[in-house]
């Protein structure tokens, strides 16, 4: 199973979620592949400094992070695509209109409806808000993600 986790540059909200994600998947033995891009990504560049520094505080490197730009190969590759806004999710549909069927936003899978707002720019706190909200989301993106395995 694999998930691509989208935002804009790919240096604060996927790269923190998808590190999120692995750690929570780790944590309850599910076996997880868990990718993240940027729908105007620069390629190769590390998550931000206080993107760092939040995952940092919680156990979790970010270190090893490149960004990479959403490309068709890995919206093709993906089982799940999980957006952090629903214009995110409009710009994966635009790349791939088949993928309507497994792309929703992070909030929308939750069940939700919760956007993430972009912390770049913005305050240590701001990134820590962020990290707290997309802790809960994925928390219960991956109780769902679970059950969608096993009744597979």
């Amino acid at each position: 199973m694999t998930v691509l986790i989208v935002c804009t540059g790919n240096t604060c909200r996927s790269p923190m979620a998808a590190a999120l994600l692995r750690h929570l998947a780790a944590q309850r033995g599910f076996p997880l592949n868990v990718l993240s891009a940027g729908t105007f990504a620069i390629p190769d560049q590390p998550a931000t400094p206080e993107a760092q520094a939040t995952l940092m505080g919680r156990g979790i490197d970010l270190g090893d992070h490149r960004s990479r730009p959403l490309t068709p190969e890995l919206v093709a590759s993906a089982d799940r695509i999980l957006t952090m806004t629903a214009a995110h999710k409009e710009q994966v549909l635009a790349l791939d209109p088949g993928a309507a069927g497994k792309t929703y936003t992070l909030g929308e899978y939750a069940g939700t409806g919760e956007e993430v707002p972009d912390p770049f720019g913005r305050s240590a706190e701001a990134y820590r808000e962020a990290a707290d909200q997309m802790e809960r989301l994925l928390q219960l993106a991956l109780e769902r993600l679970m059950k969608e395995v096993q009744g597979a």
